[in-house]
């Protein structure tokens, strides 16, 4: 089961404004990048559920977390259905996330005490992933959205706590644009991690790239 419970994982995603999402197959991967954006100041981080696998990297990367980085509130990310998040919720599943909205993952999660992260691409889908118990919305995909959709959201939900996945750069540009327009915080993954820097698994780039966007999250929000 979860090691933080949901006030903590919500008011830490609130708090540094940045959600790496990142998987691979080998697990010395996924520890080396977890490790580096650790070490970066990030205390939550989603491990998406896209490989083959995903489960038993998951599971040793919980196990490991828990001694090695005590703060890091680890979640699963691309969870479509409620068997799916009742597994990785019996592991230690921080919180769910997901790139549609299906209330029967909204109510594994609110039975486990964990926050659901639905995606969302129209008003009416925030209005329901809500009543369904999301506290946090995604809003994916943001490059096909726009900063203008969450600008244009926070007027009639001001409320709304969202994060933003898709088409978000590590950027003064990108972060600042983003933030502006109403964002809680912003999903980011292979531009924290970009191919080159993989291939040659140089995890001080990675600790370096995350750490700059930490910082002008910070700055934006300030």
């Amino acid at each position: 089961m979860a090691r933080f419970d949901k006030n903590t994982t919500l008011a830490q995603v609130s708090k540094t404004g940045l959600v790496p999402l990142f998987t691979h197959n080998d697990l010395d991967i996924c520890l080396g990048v977890l490790r580096a954006c650790y070490e970066a100041g990030v205390r939550v981080f989603e491990f998406t559920n896209r490989t083959e696998n995903s489960f038993n990297n998951f599971t040793q990367l919980i196990s490991i977390a828990e001694t090695e980085m005590p703060e890091m509130i680890l979640g699963i990310g691309t969870i479509y259905d409620a068997d799916t998040a009742r597994k990785y919720i019996k592991i230690g599943a921080n919180f769910i996330v997901a790139p549609i909205m299906n209330p029967e993952v909204g109510a594994v999660c609110q039975e486990a005490g964990i926050p659901w992260m639905p995606g969302v691409m129209t008003v009416t889908e925030i209005y329901n992933a809500r009543l369904a118990g999301a506290e946090f919305i995604k809003i994916f995909p943001g490059e096909v959205l726009g900063p203008g959709f969450v600008k244009a959201l926070k007027a009639p939900m001001p409320d709304v706590q969202v994060m933003v996945t898709g088409g978000v750069s590590p950027t003064v540009e990108s972060l600042k644009t983003w933030f502006g327009a109403g964002a809680n915080a912003v999903g980011i993954g292979s531009q924290l991690v970009p191919k080159d820097v993989l291939a040659v698994q140089d995890f001080a780039q990675v600790t370096s790239i995350v750490a700059n966007a930490l910082k002008i999250i910070q700055e934006v929000k300030a």
